[in-house]
């Protein structure tokens, strides 16, 4: 296998804004003092970066230290890799002004770091922004908050103002799926502090991925900042999550009339929305003569000619014979939105869009075609019968989906729709494996989809299963073929003891340089959080992940609060005797841990039927949100300036040849 073992960063954004050649270097220095003084302390950081390549034409010892006591007067405290990282880039980003006023080159500085030279270079989509304010304008206009702010002018950016205090996007994200966020844990003040916004921005972000939209490259300080491609790009997720929510088997069973045979009812079930979508547009226009098939929601309908077919199929009393004469493509889009109008479709794009082939907003506006004329009928209720019976119980779909969301929320290069499905030819875990143990999986074994030789799919997963036993995984009698037949229950024990591996390596990353790297334990997190409880002057204990007294939310309510104790309003807490009183803590915790920076995906039930599994990664998750405070990690001293780094497009692909930008110069 692979001897090259990358450096992690539990911020995914922080991860995005070095390669790897820079943390290793960075992290070999930061390794280094503490390896001589036992810790690392803010008083150390002058003079480490004084002698770095970035900044020793830049900023001398003192210049740096004065800097650095702008955000804390305490030069003694302990500091983590990740607020080194942070001070890192805070201290480019101004030194990259600096040298740009005085007409100078940065040394050492990269395309990717250079924020003030690549800010500027996203162009956003005029059309695409009106579509989603009209959008926002539609579903949030009679909220109570949010009705003394709207409607928005979509020729202006009153947007992007609208988005910097994290309350529009919360309550965006509950209108595309109902009850993700508890709104009383937003915090929703005419005028909030910066503290509060970033904890709106951190709850919005967190939540967002609890939901399936990807948020690698977004972090709080581009919502502070409101950095129009990267908010336009994330509302665009939401949406899009929105209006294809029941453009699938369990919410629209009619869909079954797609198919020919019960044989393929799986394969529409394991299908991606905008597939499914897909499928339903052909099948009605095949019915109505249009002899193209449409495989994409851009050059495909550019003509307008598919549109005018689908609604001529779906509303024949609506349209007019015109609609399929050969005519310019500019007039038949406008009048096939007029159409489209007369259906009660929201007006997501316009005949230009159309003909420019926008694909967000033409798959937006076929999904509210679905939406309010799908032309299904179903009457063949063999099929039906079997598409429900083919449905997962409640709690393995549970667990689908908690699993599915974690392994989208890593940023791997591949999208998982539908985790029995898409794991079994390995590959899918292969990634998941290399992300979190980097360097365990050997590429040069492994065969990339598409797999036509079922061979190549069980080396695949022999080599997944291989990888879990060197990390002492219980797989016994477990073999690759078990996953390539879509063996359920194996592949959820597979993915339940990846994720707590990726967890408890978190724990044992973070408390490496106190306790020698010491494994950390379901009871060492155990013990953590009853101590955590104890210590604030609270009762209440919990004597395994399983222990039913749970279910009433009063332990982790408590465990927050001992944590953050601001964070908790208990004024809206229940005592969680009845079963509305569980439902409403359940609901309330998580948002809370997710406004605090937890990553989680678990749902109120978990909570309330107390599921272990789910329970244990709750807990672990908010002791490392604590544990990454106390070391400086959550502290916001150290975060980006407002010229913080781009994304690195134009990342080295071959590390081994890389400049490194970090050296220190002789």
């Amino acid at each position: 296998m692979s001897s090259f073992e990358g450096v992690l960063v539990s911020d995914p954004w922080l991860q995005s804004q070095f390669t790897q050649v820079q943390l290793r270097t960075l992290k070999s220095k930061y390794v280094s003092v503490r390896t001589q003084s036992g810790r690392v302390t803010v008083g150390d950081m002058p003079a480490l970066f004084s002698r770095l390549k970035a900044f020793i034409d830049v900023f001398s010892e003192n210049d740096i230290s004065a800097m650095l006591q702008e955000s804390t007067s305490n030069m003694d405290e302990e500091i983590d890799f990740e607020s080194f990282l942070r001070a890192y880039l805070n201290l480019h980003g101004r030194a990259s002004i600096k040298s740009k006023s005085s007409g100078k080159k940065l040394a050492g500085s990269s395309s990717f770091l250079k924020a003030s030279t690549t800010t500027f270079h996203h162009n956003i989509n005029e059309s695409e922004k009106n579509s989603y304010v009209q959008h926002i304008n539609k579903h949030l206009g009679e909220d109570k908050f949010l009705k003394d702010y709207l409607p928005i002018d979509p020729s202006t950016n009153a947007l992007f103002d609208l988005i910097k205090d994290g309350v529009l996007l919360c309550k965006l994200i509950n209108v595309a799926v109902p009850n993700t966020i508890d709104e009383r844990a937003i915090n929703t003040k005419k005028s909030l502090n910066p503290w509060e916004r970033n904890e709106n921005h951190t709850l919005c972000l967190n939540s967002a991925k609890a939901i399936g939209c990807t948020v690698v490259n977004i972090g709080t300080q581009d919502l502070v900042e409101s950095r129009p491609h990267l908010v336009l790009g994330l509302i665009s997720q939401i949406v899009k999550i929105q209006l294809l929510a029941d453009v699938n088997l369990k919410n629209t069973p009619e869909l079954v009339e797609l198919i020919d045979d019960n044989e393929e009812v799986e394969e529409l079930r394991n299908l991606a929305p905008e597939k499914v979508l897909l499928k339903w547009m052909n099948f009605h226009l095949k019915k109505a003569g249009y002899t193209k098939q449409v495989t994409n929601f851009s050059s495909d309908v550019k003509d307008g000619e598919a549109y005018a077919y689908l609604l001529t199929a779906l509303a024949p009393e609506l349209s007019t014979p015109d609609s399929l004469q050969d005519m310019d493509p500019k007039e038949r889009a406008n009048m096939v939105i007029e159409q489209a109008e007369k259906l009660e479709c929201s007006k997501y794009l316009t005949p230009s869009d159309i003909v420019e082939g926008s694909a967000n907003l033409n798959l937006a506006f076929v999904a509210e075609i679905f939406q309010h004329r799908n032309g299904l009928t179903a009457t063949d209720t063999t099929k039906v019968s079997y598409a429900e019976m083919m449905e997962d119980d409640d709690q393995t779909s549970r667990e689908e989906r908690c699993f599915r969301l974690w392994i989208n929320s890593l940023g791997i290069p591949t999208h998982c729709n539908n985790v029995f499905e898409d794991v079994r030819n390995g590959w899918i875990l292969l990634e998941v494996l290399d992300k979190v143990s980097p360097g365990s999986v050997n590429w040069k074994l492994a065969t990339k989809p598409p797999i036509k030789m079922p061979f190549r799919k069980v080396e695949n997963c022999n080599q997944v299963i291989q990888i879990g036993k060197d990390m002492h995984f219980s797989l016994v009698n477990v073999a690759g073929n078990d996953i390539v037949q879509g063996n359920k229950k194996l592949i959820i024990a597979y993915l339940w003891q990846l994720m707590r591996f990726s967890m408890l390596q978190l724990l044992r990353n973070l408390r490496s340089h106190s306790s020698e790297g010491k494994e950390i334990t379901d009871a060492d997190i155990l013990q953590w959080a009853n101590e955590k409880v104890k210590k604030s002057g609270k009762t209440s204990q919990m004597e395994s992940f399983k222990d039913k007294n749970l279910a009433t939310g009063v332990f982790f309510l408590e465990l927050l609060s001992a944590v953050e104790p601001r964070v908790v309003n208990w004024e809206v807490c229940r005592a969680g005797e009845t079963d509305e009183d569980k439902k409403m803590n359940a609901t309330y915790i998580i948002s809370v841990a997710r406004k605090l920076g937890c990553s989680i995906f678990l749902l109120p039930e978990d909570i309330m039927e107390v599921n272990q599994k789910m329970i244990l990664i709750l807990t672990a998750s908010i002791m490392y949100w604590s544990l990454h405070r106390k070391h400086g990690g959550g502290y916001h001293a150290y975060a980006a300036p407002t010229t913080a780094p781009e994304e690195h497009a134009e990342e080295v692909a071959d590390e081994d040849v890389a400049t490194d930008e970090t050296e220190e110069t002789s």
